[in-house]
């Protein structure tokens, strides 16, 4: 796997931003908009999966990532479960049901795999490097 400098390169974060911002102009409309509970717990955990991920990778650890992953893919869940009480409430059509469980289900998929991944890896993770050459330590006078 190529070394990834920045979260925002990640394609499953991309595709958890997506997710995210696919799903709040929803909550915005009709019934949806009145149920102020549901809303915000859907807009919450949608938005937690992208922000979870970004959090893992900035800890440069490969430990903390994994259990960060992890938890995105915990709020991924929920996601999909909220979604179910959207359209079992008539907030959002069928259609748009299918399309956003099935990102969510892709995303939890490439989250599995990620995870996986991590586990069988030996890299510990950035903060872990030695650094090239002993910092300065000489004082100026």
């Amino acid at each position: 796997m190529a070394e990834l400098e920045r979260f925002e390169d990640m394609e499953v974060w991309q595709r958890a931003r997506k997710l995210c911002n696919n799903i709040y102009p929803l909550t915005l409309k009709g019934s949806f908009e009145r149920e102020f509970k549901l809303r915000d717990q859907i807009n919450g955990s949608s938005g937690s999966v992208m922000d979870n991920i970004a959090e893992g990778f900035e800890r440069d650890g490969r430990i903390e990532f994994r259990q960060f992953l992890s938890i995105a893919k915990g709020s991924v869940g929920e996601a999909r479960s909220q979604l179910y009480r959207a359209i079992d409430r008539n907030h959002i059509t069928s259609d748009e049901f299918l399309d956003l469980k099935l990102q969510a289900e892709e995303i939890s998929k490439q989250l599995k795999g990620f995870i996986s991944y991590l586990n069988a890896s030996e890299y510990k993770g950035a903060k872990f490097k030695e650094a090239s050459k002993p910092p300065n330590l000489k004082s100026e006078i």
